[in-house]
């Protein structure tokens, strides 16, 4: 993927930049090779084009708004067709934001009590959680997520229920009418949920159906929903819906979070923990 990207940065079209390109020439070529490559980088592209940083950030921004990419910290990925965001796999996840999540996951594990019943959602933020349980003696946990359960067996004194269903070979996790027909035979004290995208207007979303249906049962079956996710997901909206922003107690993201939304969460009574990550 990245050969293909800086091969593209060398073509005689971009190592002459001499002459000025107008902003949607620019756009439309950052385009072609973000479908060349897969993958586009602002420094590359800075450096490409000639232009500022706060240009090519500008140039992306509209292109993710225009639903033609998708931002990701130092770039911009592609979408699937159609203009769904890709649904990225568990590894290419945890090296996106990776000490975000840690110190998220770590501020979570803060919030259980001993003795507890919860739900750990699939993700890497979760994964990050349950790293992070040392501290407790007796908990039940349920898990969709087929990694967080090893994480979770290797405690050796937790009572761990994985839900049955469909494995997504891409998260790692189970989905399916099987997973939510056995989460109504709970009710936890809280679920963590992960999201990849948060949004004022329309709430939280991911790219998968199935797993927008799971999250929802998620919901109903805990009294308290606590969400947690880093700042890059804020403004993003996904194909499914899961929620919207009220459906959840508590919200648990870093301190590069836009003051728009944190006045908007903290307006309408949802606890809201700003975790500095700087």
């Amino acid at each position: 993927m990245y050969i293909c990207f800086w091969n593209y940065l060398k073509t005689p079209i971009l190592k002459n930049m001499k002459r000025k390109y107008s902003t949607e020439e620019r756009r439309s070529m950052i385009l072609n090779m973000l479908h060349d490559s897969g993958k586009v980088m602002i420094a590359p592209l800075v450096e490409a084009f000639g232009v500022s940083d706060v240009s090519i950030r500008k140039d992306l921004a509209v292109l993710e708004e225009r639903q033609l990419l998708v931002r990701v910290k130092g770039g911009a990925i592609v979408l699937r067709p159609g203009g769904e965001k890709e649904d990225i796999s568990i590894s290419r996840k945890q090296k996106l934001h990776a000490r975000e999540k840690e110190m998220l996951g770590r501020y979570a594990a803060s919030l259980i009590k001993e003795d507890e019943t919860i739900i750990i959602d699939s993700g890497t933020t979760m994964m990050e959680l349950a790293r992070n349980l040392d501290q407790f003696q007796n908990l039940t946990i349920i898990t969709n997520s087929l990694d967080i359960a090893i994480i979770l067996n290797g405690y050796e004194r937790f009572n761990v229920i994985v839900l049955g269903g469909t494995i997504r070979a891409v998260s790692h996790s189970t989905v399916g009418m099987m997973a939510e027909w056995a989460l109504k035979n709970f009710y936890c004290d809280k679920l963590f949920l992960g999201v990849d995208s948060a949004n004022v207007k329309d709430g939280f979303s991911t790219p998968n159906i199935e797993e927008a249906s799971l999250n929802q049962a998620m919901i109903s079956s805990a009294r308290e929903v606590i969400a947690v996710f880093d700042s890059s997901k804020i403004g993003r909206r996904s194909f499914a819906h899961i929620a919207s922003l009220s459906d959840v107690g508590t919200i648990i993201t870093d301190s590069q979070a836009p003051e728009e939304f944190r006045n908007y969460v903290s307006t309408n009574g949802i606890n809201l923990h700003i975790i500095d990550t700087q």
